[in-house]
């Protein structure tokens, strides 16, 4: 694709932009994942506060240690010039073998170069049987 995912955003580019991040966190790779974001990106996610892109690296190996064969799902919901925001899904199962799906809803906004400044998070958790699963 040959558009700039940069503020301000059209309904092509903030779609791009979801799907971007879809794809990078079903990566898994928190090095992959973090690059999308400011140096001094600030978080909250559920009742987590933090900044910076070390924090974010950290937050993200310890969620992929706990979340195991994590999938996504991102939705576009609403964008503005600089904002997005999304409706998601993912699925993942704990050490034991108990499988989630997880609904939530996230705000970002970017700074000028396409960085995420800002990522407000807020999500729950389902226990679901494994023949639940809609995202493989």
């Amino acid at each position: 694709m040959s558009v700039s995912l940069r503020p301000p955003f059209t309904l092509e580019t903030a779609r791009a932009k979801v799907q971007a991040a879809e794809d990078a966190w079903n990566s898994r790779d928190p090095e992959r994942v973090a690059r999308a974001y400011s140096e001094d990106s600030e978080w909250r996610n559920r009742t987590e506060f933090f900044r910076g892109r070390e924090a974010i690296r950290n937050f993200l190996r310890g969620k992929w240690e706990r979340e195991l064969d994590y999938r996504l799902m991102k939705e576009l919901w609403a964008f503005t010039e600089n904002r997005i925001s999304v409706r998601f899904e993912y699925e993942w199962h704990d050490a034991k073998g108990q499988w989630f799906r997880t609904h939530g809803n996230e705000h970002w906004e970017f700074n000028d170069e396409g960085l995420m400044r800002r990522r407000d998070m807020s999500a729950n958790d389902i226990p679901i049987a494994e023949s639940e699963r809609r995202l493989r």
